[in-house]
C-alpha cells in the first residue's frame, strides 16, 4: 500500500463518484457504439481504424477526466505518452483491473487491442471496438494472424500476458500468446507496469459494488524485450520481471499485500 494512507471520502459521496462514473462512461461508449455501428459498413480499413481507435482514445480520456476532476481516482499515467511516436510494438501491462486497458489506450491513440471476443457483440463496446479493428481472442491462430497484420500496418498492440486479471500475487502465469506474436510479427515486447492501492474491479469485484476513495493509479513503463527466439523462456524471463518490478511496487493491492516481501526480504 502506499506510504502514507489518504483520509477516505464520506460513503455517500462515494456511492455518488461510482454511479456517477459508471452512467458517464456507459453513456459515451454507448453513444459512440451505435455511431461506429452505422458507420463500419461504409468506411475503409485504414480510415475506420483511425478514426475509430482515436474516438475510443477520446471517450476513455473524457472518462478518467471525470474520476480525477470528482477526486475518486488519482491517476499518474503520463510516462505512456512517450509511446506515442515509437513505432510498432507491443504493449505487455500486468493487469490488476478492467481499468488498466482504458489507462493505457486512453493516452495512445494508434493501438490495436486484443480483447475477449463476447465483447464484440457487447452493446456498449461492441460497435467502437469494431470500427478500430480490435482483435477478438476467440480463435487463437486468426488472433495471431491479426495481431501480426496490426503491427505490420505500423499501430501497438495491447495484450495481458496474463490473459486474465490478476488473481495470483504478485502475477499470473504468462502466456505463450505475446512471445509467439512478437517472434512472428519481429517486433519488441514493451512491459508497463501498473500500480494501483485497490482492489476495485479486480477479478471477481463486482461492477456496482463501492471501493474506498481515493484510489491512486500508477502507470510507469518497464523493460523493453527484444522479440524472442524461445517462447517458454521468454515467458519464464518475462513473468520473473514482473514479479521483481511489483515487488518494489509504491501501490498494492490490499489482496496482495501480505504477500508482498518486506524490505529485508527484497534486498
Amino acid at each position: 500500500m502506499s506510504a502514507s494512507s489518504p483520509r477516505r471520502f464520506p460513503a455517500l459521496y462515494e456511492y455518488f463518484c461510482l454511479y456517477f462514473g459508471l452512467f458517464a462512461l456507459g453513456v459515451l461508449c454507448l453513444g459512440w457504439s451505435l455511431v461506429a455501428a452505422i458507420l463500419h459498413p461504409f468506411m475503409p480499413d485504414g480510415g475506420a481504424s483511425r478514426l475509430g481507435r482515436r474516438a475510443i482514445t477520446s471517450v476513455f480520456r473524457i472518462y478518467l477526466f471525470l474520476l480525477g476532476a470528482l477526486g475518486a481516482c488519482r491517476f499518474d499515467i503520463s510516462e505512456l505518452d512517450a509511446l506515442k511516436d515509437q513505432g510498432p510494438m507491443i504493449l505487455a501491462p500486468n493487469h490488476p483491473c478492467l481499468l488498466d486497458a482504458v489507462m493505457v489506450i486512453a493516452r495512445l491513440p494508434n493501438v490495436a487491442c486484443i480483447m475477449k471476443a463476447s465483447l464484440m457483440k457487447n452493446l456498449f463496446l461492441g460497435g467502437g471496438a469494431r470500427l478500430a479493428r480490435y482483435i477478438p481472442n476467440g480463435r487463437p491462430l486468426q488472433m495471431v494472424y491479426a495481431a501480426c497484420e496490426a503491427l505490420a500496418g505500423g499501430g501497438q498492440l495491447l495484450m495481458f500476458p496474463e490473459g486474465t486479471r490478476t488473481v495470483r500475487a504478485p502475477v499470473n502465469e504468462i502466456t505463450p500468446s505475446v512471445a509467439l506474436i512478437a517472434r512472428r510479427a519481429k517486433v519488441p515486447v514493451q512491459t508497463i507496469i501498473i500500480e494501483t492501492d485497490s482492489d476495485y474491479l479486480s477479478k471477481g469485484w463486482p461492477l456496482f459494488r463501492r471501493p474506498p476513495m481515493p484510489i491512486h493509479y500508477r502507470v510507469r513503463l518497464g523493460r523493453r524485450f527484444d522479440p524472442p527466439a524461445n517462447a517458454t523462456t521468454f515467458c519464464r524471463e518475462l513473468e520473473a520481471y514482473f514479479a521483481e518490478e511489483l515487488a518494489h511496487a509504491r501501490f498494492v493491492p490490499p489482496q496482495f499485500a501480505t504477500a508482498r516481501p518486506s524490505a529485508a526480504q527484497s534486498h
